[in-house]
């Protein structure tokens, strides 16, 4: 069987989903956690939507799952740049 890859950014496979699924990880963040998927470079952008589809479809509905991952602040503030 073929690797199918739901997040490019941490190499998370449908397989993993599924592992996490049947491990008890039945959210949105916590198979965040598990797993790792939008934590990369995009940061959720290319792969949170299929988790959520996916994860919609393990619990036997076609309703998209309503909570989003949580997202943190920065630890310390971000001047602003000026330009003269």
């Amino acid at each position: 069987m073929a690797k199918t890859i739901l997040c490019r950014c941490e190499d998370v496979s449908l397989f993993d989903i599924h592992k996490a699924f049947e491990a008890g990880y039945r959210d949105l963040e916590s198979l965040k956690r598990y797993t790792g998927f939008s934590t990369g470079f995009c940061q959720g952008k290319c792969c949170t939507a299929h988790a959520a589809r996916l994860l919609a479809s393990l619990k036997g509905g076609d309703d998209v799952v309503t909570d989003p991952p949580r997202v943190r602040p920065l630890l310390h503030p971000t001047p602003a740049m000026r330009f003269a």
